[in-house]
């Protein structure tokens, strides 16, 4: 037996070059086809999001965009709109219907896809824009929209609940029909 081990023929052989491994942002996760959610994206996501081939992202926070995103999207040519929403903080701080309103827009032109939405870990502000496209534009159940919110926001949400079960928009807009994409329902 040789001194070294048993593995010691291991040693030996040369090392293959290993694929970096891709890492999902936080809360990563597809919304329906062409559209995905998650947290912020760092720069460990970069590679990951790549195989995306996005066209838009959807930034739902109060805080500016990190300079390396801004970065990265410009150099993937990928349009940022970037929707200066707090976090809701009952009873002072409520979901900006406006910002949900012209997100919701952004979401049914399929000449955005493919799109990501994301917040600072992608579960209440995302959770509330997600649900009211579902509500609105997919015509999901209120308790179908509820159990996803709650399987990414956990239990806190009654705030953004109650948004998304009132939310009535003015008007998304006249999306051109061939524009729209096919999940969404008129």
């Amino acid at each position: 037996m040789n001194p070294s081990g048993l593995y010691a023929h291991y040693i030996d052989e040369p090392e293959t070059p290993r694929p970096s491994p891709l890492v999902p942002p936080l809360c990563f996760s597809m919304v329906s086809p062409g559209v995905y959610r998650s947290g912020y994206p760092l720069e460990i996501n970069f590679p990951m999001l790549e195989k995306l081939k996005l066209r838009t992202i959807i930034y739902l926070a109060d805080t500016d965009y990190l300079d390396e995103n801004i970065t990265w999207c410009q150099r993937h040519d990928i349009t940022v709109h970037h929707y200066r929403v707090p976090s809701v903080r009952e009873p002072f701080v409520e979901n900006d219907p406006v910002a949900i309103e012209s997100a919701l827009r952004v979401l049914s032109d399929r000449r955005n896809f493919p799109l990501l939405v994301h917040s600072n870990k992608g579960k209440h502000r995302v959770g509330v824009l997600i649900g009211c496209m579902r509500k609105l534009l997919q015509k999901w159940s209120l308790t179908a929209i509820y159990a996803e919110y709650m399987r990414f926001a956990g239990e806190k949400g009654d705030a953004d609940l109650e948004f998304i079960e009132l939310f009535e928009p003015k008007s998304l807009g006249d999306v051109p029909e061939d524009s729209r994409q096919e999940w969404l329902v008129t």
